[in-house]
C-alpha cells in the first residue's frame, strides 16, 4: 500500500510541475522521440538567430555606407554649383570666396571618408582599424590630396543557409571616393588661379564623380534590400520553428490541470485507505 502511495505521490507532484511552467518534458525519458526532435529544432533556431545577428550587423554596416554616400552626394552637388558659377564670368573676389567654400567641402569629405560605425571605418574594406584615407596638407594645413590607404576585400556575412552577402562598400568604390576629393582639390586650385578652363576641366571629372556616387548608392540600396529580404524570411522561419518547438515541449493545460484533480483526489483517497488499513492493524496488535 505504501508503494502505491508512493507511485500516487510521484505522478501528483509530477503534473504539478507540468502545471506550474507548463513543459511537459524534463528528462530524456519522459518522450524519447520528443526529445529527439527538440534538439533538431534547438539547433536549427540557433542557426537561425545566428542568421539573424548576421543580418543585423550587415544592414547596419550597409545602412552606415549609404548615409555616408548619401552624405557625398550633397557635398558633390554642391561642388557642381560652385564649378558652374566658377566657370562662367566673375571676378576674382568671387572666386576666391568659391575656391574657400570647396575647401570647406574638402574638409567635410574626408571626415565622412574617415567616419566609422562602432569602432571600425567603412569605407575601408577589411583593414578596418585604420583611417582609410589619408591626406596630404601644405604649408597652410590645406588638403592638396588624399589617398586610399584601405584594401579591396570586403567581409563576406552569411544570412542564411544559401546565401552570403559583401555588406558596406566596393574596393572600386572607396578608390573613387578618393578620387572625388582629389577632383575637389583641382577645382579649389583651379578658382584660386581663376583659370576658367581650369575650372571647367574639373567640372568635367566632377560630373563623372557624381556618376560613380550615384551608382555606388544604388548598389547599396540593392544590398541593403536584400538584407532586410532575408532577415524577413528568417524571422518568419524563426517564428514557425518556435511554434514547433512548443507543441513538441509545451502542455496541455487543460489537460494536464484535469489529471492533476484527478491525481490530488486518487493521492487523498490512498491517504485515507492507508489510514484505516493502519488503525485496523494497529487495533488487532491491541487485542
Amino acid at each position: 500500500m505504501l508503494a502505491q502511495v508512493q507511485t500516487v505521490s510521484e505522478r501528483q507532484s509530477r503534473l504539478q510541475t507540468q502545471v506550474a511552467t507548463q513543459q511537459r518534458i524534463f528528462q530524456p525519458e519522459d518522450d524519447p522521440a520528443a526529445v529527439g526532435r527538440y534538439l533538431t529544432l534547438d539547433a536549427e533556431r540557433r542557426q537561425i538567430t545566428q542568421y539573424i545577428t548576421n543580418s543585423d550587423y550587415a544592414l547596419d554596416l550597409t545602412q552606415a555606407t549609404y548615409s555616408g554616400i548619401q552624405a557625398i552626394k550633397k557635398l558633390s552637388d554642391r561642388a557642381g554649383e560652385l564649378a558652374t558659377l566658377g566657370a562662367g564670368s566673375i571676378s576674382a573676389d568671387a572666386s576666391t570666396a568659391y575656391a574657400a567654400e570647396v575647401d570647406q567641402l574638402l574638409e567635410q569629405a574626408l571626415l565622412q571618408v574617415n567616419s566609422r560605425l562602432r569602432n571600425d571605418y567603412i569605407f575601408a574594406g577589411t583593414a578596418v582599424d585604420t583611417p582609410p584615407f589619408s591626406a596630404t596638407r601644405d604649408a597652410a594645413g590645406k588638403i592638396t590630396g588624399v589617398s586610399y590607404v584601405g584594401n579591396s576585400t570586403q567581409t563576406s556575412v552569411q544570412i542564411s543557409d544559401t546565401a552570403s552577402i559583401a555588406p558596406g562598400s566596393t574596393g572600386d568604390t572607396n578608390t573613387k571616393l578618393g578620387d572625388f576629393i582629389n577632383h575637389l582639390v583641382q577645382l579649389r586650385d583651379a578658382l584660386n588661379s581663376g583659370a576658367t578652363a581650369n575650372v571647367s576641366a574639373a567640372q568635367s571629372l566632377l560630373e563623372g564623380d557624381e556618376d560613380n556616387i550615384v551608382s555606388a548608392m544604388s548598389e547599396n540600396g540593392a544590398v541593403q534590400l536584400r538584407i532586410e529580404v532575408s532577415q524577413s524570411q528568417s524571422k518568419e522561419r524563426l517564428a514557425n520553428v518556435n511554434t514547433l518547438i512548443s507543441g513538441e515541449t509545451s502542455v496541455n493545460l487543460p489537460e494536464a490541470i484535469t489529471k492533476l484533480s484527478q491525481a490530488s483526489l486518487a493521492y487523498d483517497a490512498a491517504l485515507q485507505s492507508m489510514s484505516k488499513i493502519m488503525n485496523v492493524s494497529l487495533l488487532d496488535y491491541v487485542r
